[in-house]
């Protein structure tokens, strides 16, 4: 702090004069302050610029999973729960087992299949039996005509019940086995092993997200809504990653309001190749907007509050330095517009300003 010490200094030497005699004297109650080479070193120079005044909106919300990539999984039949393989936050495979389930429905289903196999065998013997007896002349053609529409009709029914089997995952040992049909992580659980599901169970027992991509679901108060539009640039942080600042637009706008909270949605889609983002996880949304009013801008680190006032200190040259009462009409983070008090192309010093704030007003 080098320079701190110097301008100290310099502070303590500036020229505080007063009116005796001569072409250097000043009014005598005029405090005239010489910016020294090092304190000129020591600050940053900015000019006002007319700039359109932009404005951000910090939006509450929340992380959640991508619904197109997001499954519920529904029991087919009832039964007891032999096994329940994962766990809430597990990842999965496509085509992994994760709950078995023995059921009676799946047991008729296996006597279905049985019936369906035990048809087919006769109605190709009937056929076989058929044919001989046609090439000896004993049946008519119309007869082994009959015999191969049984056959047909047979092999029609098996393969009925061998696709049930197929879709739904039932056993030959009358159990049903219940497969994750996307890769991803377990979000939602509500099964667990000897747990007895019964006949005609309607709620979801497993979900399955894949996370790669996730929205950010954000909350905007009625008195926002003109603001925010579809496309607009907007940054997301988490409580969980205070300082990575995710880049993302506002690809859907939800047009209806929360009856509860008197707040309308929007959604946000984010990469999330490293899952670091779960759902559920609180977010925050940063949006900036730009109004049609163009004012004097300045840095934000410019502006100097005291005594609930703000000021800037403006800069001519050395010997030409004033501290002057300002109206921040609308600031950022980094740029703050002056609606009263600053010209554009004035210049104001942005940095280390408070030594010479204090020397001037003291």
């Amino acid at each position: 702090m080098q320079w701190a010490i110097q301008l100290s200094v310099s502070l303590v030497s500036v020229l505080l004069l007063a009116c005796s005699s001569g072409e250097d004297m000043i009014d005598a109650d005029r405090k005239t302050f010489v910016l020294s080479e090092t304190m000129l070193a020591a600050i940053q120079l900015d000019t006002a610029r007319e700039r359109q005044v932009q404005g951000v909106l910090n939006l509450n919300g929340k992380i959640v999973a991508d619904e197109g990539r997001t499954v519920e999984l529904f029991p087919i039949v009832g039964g007891n729960v032999l096994s329940c393989n994962v766990e809430l936050g597990d990842y999965v495979e496509r085509n992994q087992i994760l709950v078995v389930i023995r059921s009676s429905e799946v047991a008729e289903y296996d006597r279905q299949l049985t019936d369906a196999r035990s048809e087919v065998s006769v109605a190709e013997k009937n056929l076989s039996i058929k044919q001989d007896l046609f090439e000896s002349k004993l049946v008519s053609e119309r007869e082994v005509l009959e015999a191969r529409k049984e056959l047909d009709k047979a092999r029609a029914e098996l393969r009925r019940v061998e696709e049930t089997f197929s879709i739904y995952g039932f056993s030959g040992e009358s159990e049903y086995l219940i497969r994750s049909p996307i890769s991803g992580f377990v979000v939602n659980k509500k099964i667990n092993r000897d747990m007895t599901l019964p006949s005609g169970h309607n709620e979801s027992i497993l979900t399955i997200a894949e996370l790669s991509e996730v929205w950010a679901l954000a909350n905007v108060y009625e008195t926002d809504i003109s603001l925010v539009r579809e496309g607009m640039d907007v940054t997301v942080s988490t409580i969980s990653y205070p300082h990575e600042h995710i880049q993302g637009k506002i690809d859907k706008i939800f047009n209806v309001l929360d009856p509860q909270t008197k707040t309308m949605r929007v959604r946000i889609g984010i990469r999330n190749t490293d899952f670091k983002l779960k759902p559920e996880m609180i977010a925050t949304t940063r949006v900036v907007y730009t109004e049609a009013t163009t004012l004097p801008a300045i840095p934000a680190s410019a502006v100097i509050f005291d005594r609930s006032r703000q000021y800037v200190v403006v800069f001519k040259n050395r010997l030409n330095i004033e501290v002057r009462e300002v109206e921040i009409y609308k600031s950022t983070d980094e740029v703050a517009w002056v609606k009263i008090g600053l010209q554009p192309g004035e210049v104001v010093i942005s940095n280390n300003q408070l030594f010479i704030y204090d020397a001037l007003t003291e």
